[in-house]
């Protein structure tokens, strides 16, 4: 699925066969999670091949990376650069992009690393979660505790909780999970940020215990720009009632429907929405068929 026997990837400076690559079972970070990656798409576009806000995605890596001690010898520069050779070698436009920063060196201790190894990842993925609009369930399980851990950085090792809220959800007939934050209010979801539609306005969880995904983020400028008013703010479950759509976002997921929240419906059929009108306005964007002031779709 991610590769075949031609695949390319980029290793510590060169271009290997995907399925050569190869990590010491003592690394660092395959024992305690101790990595960071980014989630990027390259796009088909009447201009060419185009990586979709790589500077953004590149230096929220150099973020993580300082967030957690580990050191990154490569420029935003250099890793985009090398990230449209890697396409160009898999012949890929359409592409899912995965940079992973990793301590491979054999050490068992909980001490930094000193230093660190880079593999990026091209493949050809559809949409995450799919086409169809969501079920979803309120997870038993909470978003971490920022201060437990720096959560704005995308640690590899966070993902385990969004591992378990999603095979929890799904194991009770749900299509994903919408996580809480540990004061009961509404986070994300394990790998999506969450907005809902109420009497014309979009809300969605303020930066605290979220990752604030670039796709967020380019979907509240999207909004703003078109006169729709979007409110951060910290909202509990019981809020959502009176809401009339929600939908989900993500470098992955794209822009994504949600018909309901547990025992929850969403009154408005989703075509009827503000976020099926945004889901087209950011694949008009990604697409290079619109130009938005806060894009960076150029190859510079």
């Amino acid at each position: 699925m991610y590769f075949n026997p031609d695949t390319l990837a980029f290793v510590d400076g060169e271009f290997v066969k995907a399925d050569q690559a190869q990590v010491s079972s003592y690394a660092q970070s395959l024992h305690y999670g101790y990595a960071v990656f980014e989630g990027i798409r390259s796009y088909a576009t009447p201009a060419g091949t185009q990586i979709f806000k790589a500077k953004e995605h590149y230096e929220r890596l150099q973020y993580s990376c300082n967030s957690v001690g580990l050191p990154l010898s490569y420029s935003i520069e250099e890793m985009t650069e090398i990230t449209y050779r890697l396409l160009e070698l898999n012949n890929l436009s359409d592409a899912y992009i995965r940079p992973l920063v990793y301590a491979g060196t054999p050490n068992m201790t909980l001490k930094h690393a000193s230093t660190s190894n880079l593999m990026i990842a091209v493949w050809d993925w559809g949409k995450y979660l799919g086409d169809q609009c969501l079920r979803l369930s309120i997870s038993p399980y909470q978003r971490p505790n920022p201060k437990a851990v720096p959560i704005e950085a995308k640690v590899s090792g966070h993902y385990v909780n969004s591992i378990i809220a999603s095979s929890e959800a799904r194991g009770r007939g749900f299509d994903e999970a919408l996580l809480l934050d540990m004061n009961g209010f509404v986070a994300e979801g394990p790998g999506a940020n969450f907005f809902f539609e109420k009497d014309g306005e979009l809300f969605t969880a303020p930066p605290g215990s979220i990752l604030r995904g670039i796709t967020r983020n380019t979907i509240i400028d999207l909004a703003r720009e078109a006169g729709i008013n979007v409110t951060e703010k910290f909202f509990t479950p019981d809020e959502l009632q009176g809401a009339t759509g929600a939908f989900f976002t993500g470098t992955a997921a794209e822009v994504i429907g949600i018909t309901s929240i547990d025992d929850l419906v969403f009154s408005t059929p989703y075509q009827d929405t503000l976020g099926h009108v945004l889901a087209e306005r950011y694949h008009a964007l990604v697409t290079g068929q619109s130009v938005a002031r806060s894009s960076s779709l150029a190859h510079s």
